[in-house]
């Protein structure tokens, strides 16, 4: 067991990073002076990353796992080692900057309901462009589908200084995600099962059905490179997001919404399913079939994880979704902004 003599853990989870550690790890350090300790979780990493941060790094503690069960299992297992009051799980392939931590901690402290928060995310290649997982603050719609601030779909905005503001959100990234690690702990942590992708908004859901608040402080920023282990627009990306979005409904969602919207779900991951059969794109419309046949062979397991969830469930905030749906307004409204959906979300 690791205890912080800081109150916060910047908990890196590596496989296979040196290449990351030797852009990102000094910067993390330098700026630990802050108020953070930095530990890596080394998920059974094949190339050099032990000997190369241990010998290059030794104030970064390292956890060693055997093997590698994906990304939530390696912050599941690594995080039941760690002792702090704040973990903040940052992904390998993020570059923090000047004083990125302290405006995260402060909203933290300052907001003793706020179970999580992320910082404003960029596209370490593009810099002035938001990044996919989580740009300026990330959402829901009535029908369980996933947005941010800055990127809807397909579409990524320029930052101008438009979503600097502090907003409670329905989810933060878990590209970094700051949470309170007694509530992280109280509500089961990362489901493991998840493998990658949507795991951290699982975690945020079940932490806002036991009441407390989710919050983006957009006067911290970070850059993402992005797509680093599962590749943006692959077939194992699109296999987890649908699998794992039918998953979040199944654990999460209220039980005489999930009646009419698991079903409606299907058809509509089917109408998006012939959509990729007409433009002739087979794999992926296979990966679909896949994804759902997954969920529906394990159903029970789910179910067993949702009367799990159940125990901490207190009064839902549902704060951060949004009434509307975004597909209907992206595609067929043709709203590709945040700012074209009239909806503003709620300050903290």
């Amino acid at each position: 067991m690791i205890t912080c003599h800081k109150d916060t853990a910047v908990v890196i989870l590596s496989y296979n990073g040196t290449k990351w550690h030797e852009l990102f790890l000094p910067k993390i350090v330098e700026q630990s002076a802050a108020g953070y300790e930095v530990i890596l979780v080394d998920n059974a990493s094949t190339d050099d990353t032990y000997e190369y941060v241990s010998t290059n790094f030794p104030t970064v503690k390292i956890i060693r796992i055997a093997v590698n069960r994906g990304f939530a299992a390696g912050y599941y297992e690594g995080l039941k080692q760690i002792q702090a009051k704040y973990y903040i799980l940052l992904s390998s392939d993020f570059e923090v900057t000047d004083d990125w931590f302290q405006p995260l901690h402060a909203a933290m402290e300052r907001h003793p309901d706020m179970a999580a928060c992320q910082p404003k995310i960029r596209y370490w290649r593009e810099r002035e462009m938001f990044e996919y997982a989580g740009a300026g603050g990330a959402f829901m719609d009535k029908y369980g589908y996933m947005f941010c601030r800055g990127r809807i779909f397909f579409d990524m905005e320029q930052d101008h200084g438009q979503y600097n503001d502090d907003i409670e959100v329905f989810w933060a990234s878990g590209g970094c995600l700051v949470v309170r690690a007694e509530l992280y702990h109280k509500v089961g942590g990362l489901d493991p099962d998840l493998y990658a992708h949507m795991e951290e908004i699982d975690v945020c859901w079940r932490l806002k059905n036991a009441g407390y608040r989710i919050g983006y402080i957009g006067s911290s920023t970070v850059y993402h490179v992005g797509g680093s282990v599962i590749s943006y627009g692959s077939p194992q990306k699109l296999y987890y997001n649908f699998r794992n979005n039918l998953i979040l409904l199944i654990k999460n969602e209220k039980g005489s919404k999930l009646l009419w919207l698991f079903p409606l779900r299907l058809l509509l991951d089917g109408a998006a399913g012939a959509r990729l059969l007409f433009k002739g794109e087979f794999k992926q419309v296979y990966t679909i079939i896949k994804a759902h046949f997954h969920v529906y062979g394990s159903i029970g397991k789910w179910l067993e994880r949702r009367r799990e969830s159940k125990k901490n469930i207190t009064v839902r905030n549902e704060e951060g979704i949004y009434q509307r749906s975004i597909v209907v307004d992206y595609f067929f409204g043709k709203k590709k902004k945040f700012s074209e959906l009239g909806w503003e979300p709620k300050k903290l």
